[in-house]
């Protein structure tokens, strides 16, 4: 089984960023150590964000956990196809050791096994737990090549398109809907990041607390179509989109790959409710905020 886990961050005033996240988004303290914050929901992965204190903004890496024979069939496949991939044991919570595969736009993907879990929290200091989120449901990466890279992680990584917009193409590792998408943007970088919340009353008790902050949705409540979760966007103060999200649909082998006909609204709808407005130019900036650097100076692939 691959479950997505976490993502890790670098950026100015990552202590800043840490205490916003616990103290209005609400997630819980995942500790730090050598310049690096951890932030960890209500379940049972040690951390779902890290943030790295860094002169620039860039995502170092996205992470999963997979099986041996999982990691060990990345492995070839990226090394036949000659994608940069390297071997990397994890010094995060949760440990682990794996490699990380360059996409061809630069995306870095972590893929570890060995992790360690936790309990899932039996308290929160600020919160009633149910207004915490539970982990990252996806994340979303903005691309010059939307549709090339659905077909490479299919290729490389064993992942499966489950849907393909106007927007977007969504693409599973597991049951789950997508735990990641690929915007057709133009562009290479972080989209937005996306929280699981127990249910729909967690989703809108969020949206009540950062109202509480004065901090309004960019884009939402509403609810989407491939993968039927409601959200609710906003633009961190601190730069990236993040989001408040239900648990998306559960697929499987059958469920066959939707085309951009599948998924129109009437006019001037956005979501299948037809009631969330969307800051467009305020999301397009901050979506461009997070691209992709390579942490070693050189990425040497790994033998088949």
């Amino acid at each position: 089984m691959m479950k997505l886990r976490s993502i890790e961050l670098a950026l100015p005033g990552a202590a800043q960023a840490h205490q916003w996240m616990i103290d209005i988004w609400g997630c819980a303290d995942g500790g730090q150590q050598d310049g690096t914050y951890y932030l960890r929901g209500s379940g049972t992965f040690p951390y779902l964000v890290s943030f790295s204190e860094n002169a620039e903004r860039f995502v170092r890496s996205t992470t999963f956990v997979c099986s041996a024979e999982r990691l060990d069939a990345i492995a070839r496949v990226a090394a036949a196809k000659g994608l940069n991939a390297r071997a990397v044991t994890s010094n995060d919570p949760g440990g682990g050791e794996g490699i990380v595969v360059e996409l061809a736009e630069g995306e870095l993907l972590r893929f570890l096994v060995g992790a360690t879990e936790v309990a899932p929290l039996a308290s929160h200091p600020r919160y009633a737990l149910r207004d915490v989120p539970v982990k990252l449901t996806h994340v979303v990466f903005n691309s010059a090549d939307a549709e090339a890279t659905g077909l490479l992680v299919e290729d490389v990584l064993g992942f499966r398109v489950s849907d393909r917009t106007k927007g977007m193409v969504f693409v599973r590792c597991n049951e789950a809907h997508h735990s990641t998408a690929f915007a057709r943007a133009g562009f290479a970088s972080l989209n937005h990041i996306a929280f699981e919340m127990e249910d729909l009353d967690a989703v809108m008790r969020g949206i009540g607390r950062m109202r509480d902050h004065s901090f309004a949705p960019a884009w939402g409540p509403g609810r989407h179509g491939p993968g039927d979760n409601v959200y609710a966007y906003y633009i961190a103060p601190f730069g990236p989109v993040i989001e408040y999200s239900t648990p998306v649909n559960k697929v499987d082998d059958s469920y066959p790959t939707g085309v951009p006909d599948d998924w129109t609204w009437p006019e001037n709808r956005i979501d299948q409710w037809g009631i969330s407005d969307k800051d467009f130019a305020g999301l397009r900036t901050a979506e461009e905020a997070f691209r992709f650097r390579r942490e070693w100076e050189s990425a040497p692939i790994l033998p088949a």
